[in-house]
């Protein structure tokens, strides 16, 4: 099930990949371990919230 689609999912990747890099550089902070949600949605393309709200990012196929 899609519901990420386009560039939705390149940037949730890319603010991810961006937030979980303070736990290593930076300041070091645990708080950048929040990064593994944006980059696990977009990498799966599903969005746990989306359904919840009515919202679908991903083309449909007819």
């Amino acid at each position: 099930m899609c519901n990420v689609g386009g560039i939705d999912r390149i940037l949730r990747i890319i603010i991810g990949l961006a937030v979980l890099s303070l736990v290593f550089i930076g300041p070091q902070t645990p708080w950048g371990w929040l990064g593994l949600m944006p980059l696990l949605t977009g990498i799966f393309s599903f969005c746990p919230l989306y359904p919840l709200i009515g919202v679908k990012t991903c083309s449909t196929k007819d």
